[in-house]
């Protein structure tokens, strides 16, 4: 009996949030304009979907903004956390709890924030406010992340590799890097999908000449959910899914 409830309960959770899902993925497909009813099987949300210039020229400026912010981000992350656990220096402690700070920041708060600060150094909201500002958000992700996952090495490793000769350089590059790989990407793909997915920082940070697909979807779904959202909102879903699949198959063919 209480195996079943287990089973019921676990069914019940996913239920609640995959239902929303396939719900979308099926209405994608639905041939009435209005998501009221069914009306038959058809794919021309997805053919008007190729054919919508706005919305294709959105995700390009949102994916270039999230390759571009979660590479940075990971880079100054990956250096801020090592720094952290292997440096010792004045407000060091403080420095990491700031980091917190800025995560756990309502978005509203650090989007007039961010807003006023490019105001005041007289920088022209656009791409490059945008990007900052998405490098900002991100990078307290990646030092987490990151200072975690080298929390738990063992020191004797490191100090080995300084007793055989090796450079600070050479010891990060050789020994602590490839140690890190799995962290690293583990903050450049939650980076990736924060900036991707951002709506509240962006709105207040971005101007009218750099559009992008969060945006872009809630200014139009305000008059209504249009089949070509659902058509877009399924392909990006199963890209992430995709995503998912083929790095549990890595990782399970790196394990055998």
């Amino acid at each position: 009996m209480r195996r079943w409830s287990r089973r019921a309960y676990l069914a019940a959770v996913y239920l609640f949030l995959y239902l929303p899902l396939a719900v979308l993925v099926i209405y994608s497909f639905n041939d009435s304009r209005y998501a009221a009813g069914w009306k038959g099987f058809t794919l021309q949300w997805y053919a008007r979907l190729l054919t919508n210039e706005q919305l294709l020229q959105s995700l390009v400026n949102s994916l270039v903004v999230a390759l571009l912010s979660s590479i940075v981000a990971t880079a100054i992350g990956t250096l801020a956390a090592v720094a952290f656990h292997r440096y010792r220096f004045p407000g060091r402690r403080v420095f990491y709890g700031m980091l917190y700070a800025v995560m756990m920041s309502p978005d509203i708060v650090m989007g007039i924030s961010l807003l006023m600060f490019f105001i005041l150094v007289g920088l022209e909201i656009g791409l490059l406010t945008l990007l900052l500002s998405h490098i900002t958000f991100c990078l307290p992700f990646v030092v987490v992340t990151v200072y975690a996952r080298i929390s738990g090495f063992d020191p004797h490793v490191l100090e080995a590799a300084k007793d055989l000769g090796a450079s600070e350089f050479q010891t990060f590059r050789h020994v602590l890097l490839p140690m890190l790989l799995p962290a690293v990407a583990s903050g450049w793909l939650l980076s990736f999908t924060l900036s991707l997915d951002d709506v509240i920082v962006s709105f207040f940070v971005t101007g009218p000449t750099f559009e992008i697909l969060p945006l872009k979807i809630y200014s139009m779904v305000r008059l209504g959910v249009k089949p070509e959202i659902n058509a877009l909102s399924s392909l990006l879903f199963g890209f992430t899914l995709v995503s998912v699949i083929l790095s549990q198959l890595l990782v399970r063919e790196k394990r055998a």
